[in-house]
């Protein structure tokens, strides 16, 4: 099975995830979603294989979110928008094969996922 990694090279949990991925000698493709920013559809896809609500996908504590939008509702179409245009916003590292997906902080929610 063909993994892909949603990683950012400067965050040490992304680091970690991407050295762990490795070695459990797993196919895994790397993609650096600040060079290569996802669209709202690869989001939404995402979203979907995560289970989870667009805003958990939000790192809150970033300056672009404080002074942007913090204290604000927004709708999770909206929020999906916001991720596409500011991926620096992104949790990371988001781990999926294609059927299910999974953000590998901390270290052990990427443990429990491969199952050791």
């Amino acid at each position: 099975m063909k993994y892909t990694i949603y990683h950012n090279p400067r965050c040490r949990k992304s680091r970690e995830g991407l050295d762990y991925i490795k070695s459990k000698g797993l196919e895994i493709e790397i993609t650096e979603y600040l060079k290569n920013p996802l669209t709202v559809s690869q989001l939404e896809n995402l979203i979907e294989l995560l289970g989870v609500e667009p805003l958990s996908l939000v790192r809150t504590n970033e300056a672009i979110w404080k002074d942007n939008f913090k204290g604000k509702t927004y709708a999770p179409d909206e929020i999906i928008n916001i991720l596409a245009e500011y991926p620096k916003l992104i949790e990371r590292p988001i781990i999926s094969n294609g059927i299910t997906a999974i953000v590998g902080r901390p270290l052990e929610n990427l443990i429990h996922f491969f199952g050791s």
